[in-house]
């Protein structure tokens, strides 16, 4: 089983096209379908925006259905002046760049519990993630990105992201989910496609954008479930 989540319906919608033998279960509000792509077992779901959101499909979803591997993705802010618009960067870390106990004397973003301030992505997931974005032909970079509960617009915070923890994207969730997975030790990974340009001057209609990822990740993914 694999599972998919991504915040919005259309991140996810044309996944679920793709899938037969389909069953739907609504676990704790969120809307989870179950199906079969490639003589695969496939579970997608839209967690809704935010980190709480996202933590809960995650726990959700592996409690329910026991992946083998969980998947994000989605639409994120650039932080790499490299990347345009559509452009896709693939986690081999997270950080929720908004956990903050350093008053204490931690570092900034460290995780209470399980001790580490980047939670490292599947290697194996990752290397199979690139090659896929790869055979899409999209353009794509490795590096850290990073999750809180803003939506950043601005440039004193993308500031902050790269230069505390090397950030190449800024989203909402995948860091979340990534910290799910790790203590329930599934391995996971996180795509995200650029929503925008990292110094602020390269916008895009958000509408006509989100379908360009969902087309960007749909391919992406096609690929990664035929490896």
């Amino acid at each position: 089983m694999i599972g998919i989540i991504g915040a919005m319906e259309i991140e996810v919608s044309s996944i679920k096209s793709l899938l037969t033998d389909t069953v739907e279960q609504e676990i704790s509000g969120i809307q989870f379908m179950s199906g079969k792509y490639n003589n695969k077992d496939i579970v997608v779901a839209k967690c809704g925006v935010g980190k709480v959101f996202a933590a809960m499909c995650a726990e959700a979803m592996i409690l329910k259905y026991s992946p083998e591997t969980i998947i994000n993705i989605g639409v994120a802010g650039c932080l790499d002046n490299s990347l345009k618009i559509g452009d896709i960067v693939i986690a081999d870390s997270v950080v929720q760049y908004d956990m903050d106990t350093s008053a204490l004397g931690d570092p900034k973003g460290f995780l209470s519990g399980i001790n580490i301030v980047k939670i490292p992505s599947d290697e194996e997931i990752v290397k199979k993630l690139q090659s896929a974005v790869d055979q899409a032909g999209i353009r794509n970079v490795m590096g850290t990105i990073a999750s809180g509960d803003k939506f950043v617009n601005d440039s004193a915070t993308k500031r902050f992201i790269i230069s505390e923890f090397g950030g190449k994207a800024c989203e909402m969730e995948g860091a979340s989910i990534g910290h799910v997975c790790y203590v329930n030790k599934v391995p996971f990974g996180v795509l995200r496609a650029m929503s925008d340009g990292a110094d602020e001057t390269s916008h895009m209609d958000f509408e006509e954008f989100t379908a360009l990822a969902a087309q960007n990740s749909t391919a992406v993914l096609k690929n990664f479930l035929n490896i």
